[in-house]
């Protein structure tokens, strides 16, 4: 049985974790680095342990560091969260190795999806929609070139051990492919050290839509319905909710059993997420699995009742999932506003600093998850995200509105972020119609004087 849970993470993420284990009645360990020393988590862990300087290089992602720190303190089970180790399927071993459990899927899952060439080969397999593309990684220009052109453009150069938008351009012709094809390489090559790539057609105005996956060790795989993620700043998800204001009902019914069979193809275990793209038609392809927990599985809970942190607990703890598909129930709709510390004015710049005043709206159907407070200083080493507000209601209107009554109450001094953003898109007729494509913020920007999120 799991006692004590090793929290290999940090900000809105870890504190979420901390609060879980606490109502399972199971011990936390925070790690942090020096820049986190004010870190909320770190403060309401049951213990805490420094593992080395501010930048993630020398502590988060120190692998080594975080197996010393478990052993250290005796845990039994370590909670990679999002980011950083979260889909490292070496750190996942080395947990196993350790005889530590890893709360999420085995290494060998986290293997295969990771490379999204194989993952795409896997799930294809097994009947699931995928777009047409390059059979792998091509290694060449020459053979990139004929490829895109048997495709037809426009075409999207993927890196292979891609994520975050990073190792993607998009390509209209054999011109600008050729100048795409080796900044993808190169950018793949700096940012995950495998400049691998791959081709796939480019599907244009599609909606990003992703299902939230639970498989417990004991052959159970069920979907927790579908999460609208459309909303996006260069390939940065801004906006999530959920049902999507587009599925049907019976195009939300086939996506999810393709997803369950794309998880099952995977031999998966634990939370995860199917990834699709969908054309304005309804035709639906894979492009990815996540194999950890996103930071937008609060839509999910609110919309199923269904604790996700605890749920992946559980299920490392080797329970079965104590219900089945039938049991999971849709009956709210939820929006999630990504709260970071940017200047949406200013191209997105980052804007780190300490908070002066901080005041977190509430009221009925508002949840806010962050571990901002008054007087917190924010590093300038991480990601931008210093919290997530999840409004939700009976139907999408309801939500909508909480959402921008929220969003008005919301107070962060000291700093620029991204509230004001929201407010405008959420009074935005395009989305408030349901009609938000991956294309929308490029439209809104265009249309839109900077003023209103200034």
């Amino acid at each position: 049985m799991i006692q004590k849970i090793l929290i290999a993470n940090r900000g809105e993420i870890a504190l979420r974790i901390v609060r879980a284990c606490r109502e399972l009645g199971i011990k936390t360990l925070a790690v942090y680095s020096e820049a986190d020393v004010q870190s909320l988590h770190v403060q309401l862990a049951d213990e805490a342990i420094c593992i080395g300087g501010p930048r993630s290089s020398d502590s988060y992602l120190k692998a080594d560091r975080i197996i010393a720190a478990a052993e250290i303190a005796d845990v039994d089970a370590i909670h990679p969260g999002y980011g950083f180790l979260s889909e490292n399927a070496k750190f996942a071993e080395q947990c196993e190795s350790c005889n530590i459990k890893f709360i999420g899927p085995k290494s060998h899952s986290i293997k295969m999806m990771g490379d999204k060439a194989v993952a795409k080969d896997t799930v294809k397999k097994a009947g699931v929609p995928t777009v047409p593309g390059s059979d792998g990684p091509v290694e060449n220009e020459t053979e990139a070139v004929k490829i895109a052109r048997k495709i037809g453009y426009p075409v999207i150069i993927k890196a292979v051990a891609g994520g975050g938008g990073r190792g993607m351009r998009i390509a209209h012709n054999d011109i600008s492919f050729a100048k795409e094809y080796h900044v993808a390489r190169n950018e793949a090559e700096k940012a995950f050290g495998n400049g691998s790539v791959y081709i796939e057609k480019y599907i244009e105005k599609p909606r990003h839509i992703e299902f939230q996956i639970l498989a417990d060790s004991h052959g159970k795989v069920l979907q927790l319905g579908e999460r609208d993620c459309s909303v996006q700043r260069r390939h940065q998800k801004l906006i999530e909710e959920s049902p999507s204001p587009f599925l049907t009902p019976d195009l939300r019914k086939r996506m999810g059993k393709f997803a369950v069979k794309a998880a099952e193809a995977a031999e998966y275990e634990n939370a995860g997420t199917i990834e699709f793209l969908v054309d304005a038609k309804g035709n639906f392809y894979f492009i990815e699995m996540n194999t950890r927990i996103q930071v937008e599985h609060a839509v999910t809970e609110e919309c199923t009742g269904i604790d996700l942190i605890k749920q992946q607990i559980l299920i490392a703890n080797g329970e079965k999932l104590d219900f089945d598909q039938s049991d999971v129930k849709f009956e709210k709709h939820a929006i999630e506003c990504r709260i970071n510390a940017e200047d949406p004015a200013r191209n997105f710049a980052p804007s780190p600093g300490t908070i002066g005043l901080y005041y977190a709206p509430g009221g009925h159907g508002v949840r806010v998850d962050s571990h901002a407070y008054s007087g917190y200083a924010i590093p300038p080493y991480y990601d931008s995200m210093i919290g997530k507000l999840i409004c939700f209601g009976h139907d999408r209107p309801t939500a909508l509105k909480r959402t921008y009554r929220a969003l008005s109450e919301y107070i962060i001094n000291g700093i620029k972020t991204t509230i004001p953003l929201h407010k405008a898109i959420m009074s935005d007729p395009t989305f408030m119609e349901g009609k938000a494509t991956t294309a929308y913020m490029e439209d809104f920007f265009a249309r839109t004087p900077t003023d209103l999120f200034s």
